[in-house]
Protein backbone atom coordinates (compact mmCIF):
# COMPACT_ATOMS: atom_id res chain seq x y z
CA UNK A 1 0.00 0.00 0.00
CA UNK A 2 1.27 3.32 -1.12
CA UNK A 3 1.60 6.29 1.73
CA UNK A 4 -0.16 9.04 2.31
CA UNK A 5 1.20 12.74 1.95
CA UNK A 6 0.52 12.72 5.63
CA UNK A 7 3.14 9.46 6.39
CA UNK A 8 5.98 11.67 5.43
CA UNK A 9 5.16 14.43 8.04
CA UNK A 10 7.41 12.63 10.88
CA UNK A 11 10.07 12.92 8.44
CA UNK A 12 10.06 15.99 6.56
CA UNK A 13 8.17 18.20 8.94
CA UNK A 14 4.71 19.91 8.63
CA UNK A 15 5.62 22.86 7.03
CA UNK A 16 7.09 21.05 4.40
CA UNK A 17 3.85 18.74 3.63
CA UNK A 18 1.33 22.23 4.33
CA UNK A 19 3.82 23.99 1.30
CA UNK A 20 3.06 21.40 -1.09
CA UNK A 21 -0.61 21.05 -0.65
CA UNK A 22 -0.36 25.41 -0.93
CA UNK A 23 1.25 24.96 -3.88
CA UNK A 24 -1.24 22.58 -5.60
CA UNK A 25 -4.08 24.68 -4.58
CA UNK A 26 -2.27 27.19 -7.18
CA UNK A 27 -2.59 24.56 -9.94
CA UNK A 28 -6.06 23.48 -9.53
CA UNK A 29 -7.24 22.13 -12.72
CA UNK A 30 -4.11 21.19 -14.32
CA UNK A 31 -3.59 17.62 -15.79
CA UNK A 32 -0.18 16.41 -15.79
CA UNK A 33 1.41 13.83 -17.81
CA UNK A 34 4.20 11.65 -17.63
CA UNK A 35 5.65 9.60 -19.84
CA UNK A 36 8.80 6.71 -20.27
CA UNK A 37 9.90 3.80 -21.69
CA UNK A 38 9.19 1.48 -19.01
CA UNK A 39 6.62 0.50 -16.11
CA UNK A 40 9.46 -1.25 -13.93
CA UNK A 41 13.26 -0.99 -13.31
CA UNK A 42 15.15 1.62 -13.07
CA UNK A 43 15.19 5.24 -11.08
CA UNK A 44 12.65 7.31 -13.73
CA UNK A 45 10.22 4.38 -13.41
CA UNK A 46 10.84 4.05 -9.36
CA UNK A 47 10.06 8.02 -8.85
CA UNK A 48 6.65 8.03 -11.20
CA UNK A 49 5.35 5.26 -9.11
CA UNK A 50 5.57 7.36 -5.93
CA UNK A 51 5.25 10.77 -7.56
CA UNK A 52 2.09 10.42 -9.70
CA UNK A 53 -0.28 8.86 -6.56
CA UNK A 54 0.98 12.17 -4.74
CA UNK A 55 0.21 14.21 -7.38
CA UNK A 56 -3.14 12.90 -7.53
CA UNK A 57 -3.84 13.08 -3.54
CA UNK A 58 -2.98 16.53 -3.94
CA UNK A 59 -5.76 16.84 -6.08
CA UNK A 60 -3.85 16.79 -9.71
CA UNK A 61 -5.47 14.70 -12.05
CA UNK A 62 -2.04 12.98 -13.31
CA UNK A 63 -1.61 10.01 -15.71
CA UNK A 64 1.62 7.81 -16.37
CA UNK A 65 1.88 6.00 -19.65
CA UNK A 66 4.41 3.95 -20.88
CA UNK A 67 6.06 3.89 -24.66
CA UNK A 68 5.57 0.52 -26.13
CA UNK A 69 8.66 -0.90 -28.46
CA UNK A 70 10.12 -3.84 -30.00
CA UNK A 71 13.59 -5.08 -29.80
CA UNK A 72 15.09 -3.81 -32.33
CA UNK A 73 13.48 0.22 -30.71
CA UNK A 74 15.12 -1.23 -27.35
CA UNK A 75 18.53 -1.96 -29.39
CA UNK A 76 18.44 1.70 -30.75
CA UNK A 77 17.62 3.57 -27.75
CA UNK A 78 20.53 1.78 -25.74
CA UNK A 79 22.57 2.66 -28.33
CA UNK A 80 21.83 6.31 -28.29
CA UNK A 81 21.98 6.09 -24.16
CA UNK A 82 24.99 4.85 -24.68
CA UNK A 83 26.17 7.79 -27.38
CA UNK A 84 24.73 10.31 -24.43
CA UNK A 85 26.97 9.40 -22.14
CA UNK A 86 29.98 9.56 -24.35
CA UNK A 87 30.77 5.74 -25.16
CA UNK A 88 31.03 3.71 -28.18
CA UNK A 89 27.90 3.33 -30.06
CA UNK A 90 26.20 1.85 -33.38
CA UNK A 91 23.83 3.66 -34.56
CA UNK A 92 22.89 4.27 -38.05
CA UNK A 93 20.26 4.16 -40.70
CA UNK A 94 18.95 0.81 -38.92
CA UNK A 95 18.98 1.74 -35.87
CA UNK A 96 17.26 5.73 -36.85
CA UNK A 97 14.34 4.03 -38.72
CA UNK A 98 13.43 1.74 -35.67
CA UNK A 99 13.38 4.92 -33.52
CA UNK A 100 10.99 6.96 -36.36
CA UNK A 101 8.99 4.36 -36.99
CA UNK A 102 7.83 3.11 -32.96
CA UNK A 103 7.42 7.24 -32.11
CA UNK A 104 4.94 7.17 -34.87
CA UNK A 105 2.90 4.36 -33.60
CA UNK A 106 3.14 5.33 -29.89
CA UNK A 107 1.91 8.81 -31.18
CA UNK A 108 -1.10 7.58 -32.74
CA UNK A 109 -1.75 5.08 -29.51
CA UNK A 110 -1.57 7.72 -26.69
CA UNK A 111 -3.98 10.10 -25.63
CA UNK A 112 -2.16 13.41 -25.44
CA UNK A 113 -4.58 15.37 -22.78
CA UNK A 114 -2.13 16.92 -20.60
CA UNK A 115 -2.01 20.74 -19.78
CA UNK A 116 1.50 19.92 -18.93
CA UNK A 117 3.56 17.19 -20.51
CA UNK A 118 6.60 15.45 -19.35
CA UNK A 119 8.86 13.51 -21.23
CA UNK A 120 11.30 11.41 -19.43
CA UNK A 121 14.85 10.54 -21.50
CA UNK A 122 15.89 10.00 -24.79
CA UNK A 123 13.51 7.03 -25.44
CA UNK A 124 10.25 8.74 -26.00
CA UNK A 125 11.68 12.29 -26.68
CA UNK A 126 10.38 11.91 -30.31
CA UNK A 127 6.72 12.30 -29.19
CA UNK A 128 7.07 15.83 -28.98
CA UNK A 129 5.54 15.64 -32.38
CA UNK A 130 2.16 15.42 -30.93
CA UNK A 131 2.62 19.59 -29.26
CA UNK A 132 1.62 20.75 -32.14
CA UNK A 133 -2.06 19.59 -32.45
CA UNK A 134 -2.36 18.80 -28.78
CA UNK A 135 -0.94 21.92 -27.43
CA UNK A 136 -0.01 22.22 -23.45
CA UNK A 137 3.72 22.59 -22.23
CA UNK A 138 5.98 19.46 -22.81
CA UNK A 139 9.47 19.51 -20.82
CA UNK A 140 11.84 16.63 -21.60
CA UNK A 141 12.97 15.75 -18.30
CA UNK A 142 16.64 13.81 -18.75
CA UNK A 143 18.02 12.22 -16.54
CA UNK A 144 21.15 11.10 -17.91
CA UNK A 145 24.65 13.03 -18.60
CA UNK A 146 24.37 14.42 -22.34
CA UNK A 147 27.78 16.59 -21.33
CA UNK A 148 29.91 14.63 -23.76
CA UNK A 149 27.58 13.12 -26.51
CA UNK A 150 28.92 11.62 -29.98
CA UNK A 151 28.20 14.38 -31.93
CA UNK A 152 26.25 12.34 -34.24
CA UNK A 153 23.90 11.10 -32.03
CA UNK A 154 23.42 14.51 -30.25
CA UNK A 155 22.63 16.15 -33.68
CA UNK A 156 19.66 13.13 -34.11
CA UNK A 157 17.94 13.70 -30.75
CA UNK A 158 18.82 17.56 -30.14
CA UNK A 159 15.86 17.85 -33.55
CA UNK A 160 13.73 17.02 -31.15
CA UNK A 161 14.55 18.23 -27.53
CA UNK A 162 14.63 22.04 -29.01
CA UNK A 163 10.56 21.42 -29.91
CA UNK A 164 10.02 21.41 -26.19
CA UNK A 165 8.83 24.37 -24.03
CA UNK A 166 11.77 23.74 -21.87
CA UNK A 167 14.41 20.64 -20.70
CA UNK A 168 15.09 19.95 -16.97
CA UNK A 169 18.34 18.30 -16.04
CA UNK A 170 19.83 16.61 -12.56
CA UNK A 171 22.64 18.68 -12.38
CA UNK A 172 24.33 21.60 -14.29
CA UNK A 173 27.37 20.02 -15.61
CA UNK A 174 24.66 17.55 -17.59
CA UNK A 175 23.70 19.94 -19.77
CA UNK A 176 24.04 20.96 -23.05
CA UNK A 177 23.47 24.64 -24.74
CA UNK A 178 19.76 24.65 -25.89
CA UNK A 179 17.52 27.44 -27.59
CA UNK A 180 14.99 26.60 -24.84
CA UNK A 181 14.31 27.24 -20.88
CA UNK A 182 16.55 24.89 -18.37
CA UNK A 183 16.07 23.84 -14.97
CA UNK A 184 17.73 21.97 -12.56
CA UNK A 185 16.30 19.55 -10.83
CA UNK A 186 17.61 16.84 -8.58
CA UNK A 187 16.17 13.11 -8.50
CA UNK A 188 15.07 11.62 -4.81
CA UNK A 189 14.65 8.87 -3.17
CA UNK A 190 11.07 7.75 -1.09
CA UNK A 191 11.89 7.20 2.24
CA UNK A 192 8.22 5.51 2.70
CA UNK A 193 8.66 2.85 -0.35
CA UNK A 194 9.10 -0.68 0.21
CA UNK A 195 13.31 0.49 -0.78
CA UNK A 196 13.80 2.39 2.11
CA UNK A 197 11.48 1.96 4.88
CA UNK A 198 12.72 0.60 8.29
CA UNK A 199 12.93 -2.99 8.51
CA UNK A 200 12.59 -5.24 11.67
CA UNK A 201 15.64 -7.09 12.56
CA UNK A 202 14.00 -10.30 12.23
CA UNK A 203 12.36 -9.15 8.63
CA UNK A 204 16.10 -8.58 7.28
CA UNK A 205 17.45 -11.74 9.09
CA UNK A 206 14.70 -13.69 7.37
CA UNK A 207 15.13 -12.27 3.72
CA UNK A 208 19.02 -12.60 4.03
CA UNK A 209 18.81 -16.11 4.69
CA UNK A 210 16.17 -16.89 2.08
CA UNK A 211 18.77 -15.46 -0.39
CA UNK A 212 21.22 -17.37 0.72
CA UNK A 213 23.88 -14.65 1.34
CA UNK A 214 26.19 -15.51 3.88
CA UNK A 215 27.26 -13.13 7.04
CA UNK A 216 30.30 -14.89 8.08
CA UNK A 217 32.69 -11.88 7.13
CA UNK A 218 32.25 -8.20 6.05
CA UNK A 219 29.55 -7.55 3.22
CA UNK A 220 30.63 -5.18 0.56
CA UNK A 221 27.91 -4.63 -1.90
CA UNK A 222 26.75 -3.09 -5.24
CA UNK A 223 23.33 -2.78 -6.54
CA UNK A 224 22.63 -1.93 -9.78
CA UNK A 225 21.39 -2.75 -13.35
CA UNK A 226 23.90 -5.36 -14.66
CA UNK A 227 24.89 -2.63 -17.26
CA UNK A 228 28.85 -1.82 -18.56
CA UNK A 229 28.14 1.74 -17.35
CA UNK A 230 27.58 0.62 -14.07
CA UNK A 231 31.06 -1.06 -14.10
CA UNK A 232 30.58 -4.49 -11.96
CA UNK A 233 33.71 -6.38 -13.10
CA UNK A 234 35.64 -3.34 -12.23
CA UNK A 235 34.44 -3.78 -8.92
CA UNK A 236 35.42 -7.41 -8.57
CA UNK A 237 38.74 -5.83 -9.45
CA UNK A 238 38.86 -3.07 -6.57
CA UNK A 239 37.19 -5.99 -4.59
CA UNK A 240 39.95 -9.24 -5.07
CA UNK A 241 42.68 -5.19 -4.36
CA UNK A 242 40.66 -5.23 -0.68
CA UNK A 243 40.70 -9.34 -0.16
CA UNK A 244 44.77 -9.13 -0.08
CA UNK A 245 44.59 -7.26 3.31
CA UNK A 246 40.59 -8.12 4.48
CA UNK A 247 39.27 -11.07 4.26
CA UNK A 248 35.64 -9.76 3.45
CA UNK A 249 32.56 -11.21 0.35
CA UNK A 250 31.62 -9.54 -2.49
CA UNK A 251 27.67 -9.14 -3.52
CA UNK A 252 26.87 -7.48 -6.86
CA UNK A 253 23.06 -7.78 -6.93
CA UNK A 254 21.27 -6.51 -10.16
CA UNK A 255 18.15 -7.13 -12.17
CA UNK A 256 17.50 -5.65 -15.54
CA UNK A 257 14.98 -3.28 -17.18
CA UNK A 258 12.16 -4.07 -20.07
CA UNK A 259 13.77 -1.01 -22.42
CA UNK A 260 18.12 -2.38 -21.73
CA UNK A 261 18.40 -5.17 -24.05
CA UNK A 262 22.29 -5.60 -22.86
CA UNK A 263 21.32 -7.04 -19.44
CA UNK A 264 22.06 -10.83 -19.59
CA UNK A 265 25.27 -10.17 -21.69
CA UNK A 266 26.63 -8.01 -18.76
CA UNK A 267 25.75 -10.30 -16.59
CA UNK A 268 27.17 -13.23 -18.13
CA UNK A 269 30.67 -11.54 -18.21
CA UNK A 270 30.22 -11.02 -14.37
CA UNK A 271 29.43 -14.66 -13.67
CA UNK A 272 32.43 -15.54 -15.56
CA UNK A 273 34.31 -13.20 -14.22
CA UNK A 274 33.40 -14.34 -10.56
CA UNK A 275 33.66 -18.16 -11.22
CA UNK A 276 34.77 -20.24 -8.75
CA UNK A 277 35.12 -17.75 -6.56
CA UNK A 278 33.60 -18.50 -2.94
CA UNK A 279 33.87 -14.78 -1.85
CA UNK A 280 31.51 -13.08 -4.81
CA UNK A 281 28.19 -13.79 -4.64
CA UNK A 282 26.14 -12.49 -8.02
CA UNK A 283 22.64 -11.97 -7.51
CA UNK A 284 20.10 -11.85 -9.71
CA UNK A 285 16.68 -10.33 -8.56
CA UNK A 286 13.22 -9.37 -10.39
CA UNK A 287 12.92 -5.04 -10.78
CA UNK A 288 10.19 -5.53 -8.38
CA UNK A 289 12.42 -6.72 -5.28
CA UNK A 290 12.66 -3.75 -3.30
CA UNK A 291 12.42 -5.23 0.39
CA UNK A 292 14.80 -7.66 -0.41
CA UNK A 293 17.12 -4.82 -1.85
CA UNK A 294 16.29 -2.59 1.55
CA UNK A 295 17.26 -5.79 3.33
CA UNK A 296 20.28 -6.58 1.76
CA UNK A 297 21.90 -2.81 1.40
CA UNK A 298 21.42 -3.13 5.47
CA UNK A 299 23.22 -6.06 6.65
CA UNK A 300 26.31 -4.76 4.47
CA UNK A 301 28.76 -2.94 5.76
CA UNK A 302 30.31 -1.26 2.77
CA UNK A 303 28.09 -0.11 -0.18
CA UNK A 304 29.72 0.69 -3.63
CA UNK A 305 28.39 2.51 -6.61
CA UNK A 306 31.61 2.16 -9.14
CA UNK A 307 29.77 3.66 -12.06
CA UNK A 308 31.84 4.68 -15.04
CA UNK A 309 29.51 7.56 -16.07
CA UNK A 310 26.21 7.97 -14.60
CA UNK A 311 23.30 9.94 -14.42
CA UNK A 312 22.54 10.54 -10.72
CA UNK A 313 22.85 7.08 -8.85
CA UNK A 314 19.94 6.84 -6.65
CA UNK A 315 21.03 3.95 -5.42
CA UNK A 316 23.97 6.27 -3.49
CA UNK A 317 21.44 8.12 -1.86
CA UNK A 318 19.08 4.82 -1.01
CA UNK A 319 22.04 3.55 0.51
CA UNK A 320 22.90 7.22 2.53
CA UNK A 321 19.88 6.97 3.85
CA UNK A 322 20.18 3.58 5.79
CA UNK A 323 23.25 5.40 7.41
CA UNK A 324 26.05 3.11 5.34
CA UNK A 325 29.44 4.28 4.45
CA UNK A 326 29.41 4.42 0.68
CA UNK A 327 32.34 4.26 -1.99
CA UNK A 328 31.38 5.84 -4.93
CA UNK A 329 32.94 7.15 -8.26
CA UNK A 330 33.31 10.87 -8.91
CA UNK A 331 31.19 11.00 -11.82
CA UNK A 332 27.73 11.97 -13.08
CA UNK A 333 25.28 13.33 -9.94
CA UNK A 334 27.43 11.53 -7.48
CA UNK A 335 29.61 14.15 -6.21
CA UNK A 336 26.29 15.67 -5.68
CA UNK A 337 25.38 13.17 -3.18
CA UNK A 338 28.73 12.77 -1.84
CA UNK A 339 30.93 15.11 0.30
CA UNK A 340 34.13 13.05 0.15
CA UNK A 341 35.08 12.15 3.35
CA UNK A 342 32.23 14.12 5.08
CA UNK A 343 29.21 11.93 3.31
CA UNK A 344 30.65 9.09 1.75
CA UNK A 345 34.21 8.44 -0.51
CA UNK A 346 34.60 9.20 -4.04
CA UNK A 347 37.25 7.37 -6.17
CA UNK A 348 38.31 7.25 -9.25
CA UNK A 349 39.69 3.99 -9.95
CA UNK A 350 39.96 0.64 -9.21
CA UNK A 351 42.91 1.00 -6.93
CA UNK A 352 41.37 4.31 -5.53
CA UNK A 353 37.92 2.29 -4.67
CA UNK A 354 39.64 -0.83 -3.24
CA UNK A 355 41.59 1.45 -1.02
CA UNK A 356 38.63 3.51 0.16
CA UNK A 357 36.36 0.06 0.68
CA UNK A 358 39.60 -0.50 3.03
CA UNK A 359 39.33 2.24 4.81
CA UNK A 360 35.69 1.72 5.60
CA UNK A 361 36.05 -1.65 6.84
CA UNK A 362 39.42 -1.13 9.28
CA UNK A 363 37.64 1.91 10.64
CA UNK A 364 34.30 1.01 11.57
CA UNK A 365 33.97 4.71 13.91
CA UNK A 366 34.75 6.40 10.34
CA UNK A 367 32.70 4.40 8.42
CA UNK A 368 29.40 5.18 11.32
CA UNK A 369 30.34 8.64 11.59
CA UNK A 370 29.79 8.78 7.02
CA UNK A 371 26.38 6.95 7.36
CA UNK A 372 25.36 9.33 10.25
CA UNK A 373 26.40 12.42 7.53
CA UNK A 374 25.36 10.87 4.19
CA UNK A 375 21.93 10.25 6.01
CA UNK A 376 21.39 13.93 7.05
CA UNK A 377 22.51 15.41 3.48
CA UNK A 378 19.97 12.84 2.02
CA UNK A 379 16.99 14.28 4.13
CA UNK A 380 18.06 17.79 3.39
CA UNK A 381 18.33 17.08 -0.40
CA UNK A 382 16.84 14.23 -2.06
CA UNK A 383 13.70 13.24 -0.63
CA UNK A 384 10.44 12.62 -2.68
CA UNK A 385 8.75 15.43 -1.18
CA UNK A 386 11.39 17.64 -2.00
CA UNK A 387 11.35 16.68 -5.77
CA UNK A 388 7.47 17.10 -6.09
CA UNK A 389 7.72 20.86 -4.98
CA UNK A 390 10.19 20.85 -7.32
CA UNK A 391 8.03 19.68 -10.63
CA UNK A 392 4.81 22.04 -8.94
CA UNK A 393 7.24 25.17 -8.97
CA UNK A 394 8.27 24.24 -12.52
CA UNK A 395 5.08 24.11 -13.88
CA UNK A 396 4.00 27.76 -12.51
CA UNK A 397 7.76 29.10 -13.99
CA UNK A 398 6.59 27.81 -17.04
CA UNK A 399 2.95 29.13 -16.79
CA UNK A 400 4.36 32.73 -15.64
CA UNK A 401 6.71 32.93 -17.86
CA UNK A 402 9.24 34.88 -16.02
CA UNK A 403 11.83 34.22 -13.53
CA UNK A 404 10.79 35.71 -10.47
CA UNK A 405 7.55 34.18 -9.58
CA UNK A 406 4.52 36.25 -7.20
CA UNK A 407 2.00 34.30 -5.69
CA UNK A 408 -0.28 35.03 -3.39
CA UNK A 409 0.14 34.73 -0.02
CA UNK A 410 -0.27 31.82 1.35
CA UNK A 411 -3.51 31.13 3.71
CA UNK A 412 -3.34 31.96 7.35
Amino acid sequence: MLATLGAYESIVGRQEIDELRWLADQLAGRRIQHVNSTAVGGGVAEILTRLVPLCRELGLATRWDVMKGDNAFFAATKAIHNALHGRPAAFARAEARAFLETTVQNLRAFAWDGDVVFIHDPQPAGLVQARASRGGRWIWRCHIDISSPQPGVWRFVQRFVTRYDAAVFSAPQFTQRLPIRQFLIAPSIDPLSDKNRELSEETIRDIVRRLGIPRDKPLVTQVSRFDRLKDPVGVIEAFRLVRKAVDCRLLLVGGGASDDPEGAQVLAEVRTRAHGDPDIVVLELPPTSHVEINAIQRVSDVIVQKSVREGFGLTVSEALWKAKPVVASAVGGIPLQIAHRHSGLLCRSPEGAAFAIKQCLNSPSFAKRLGANGRAHVRQNFLLTRHLRDYLLLIMALEHGEDVIRLPSPRA
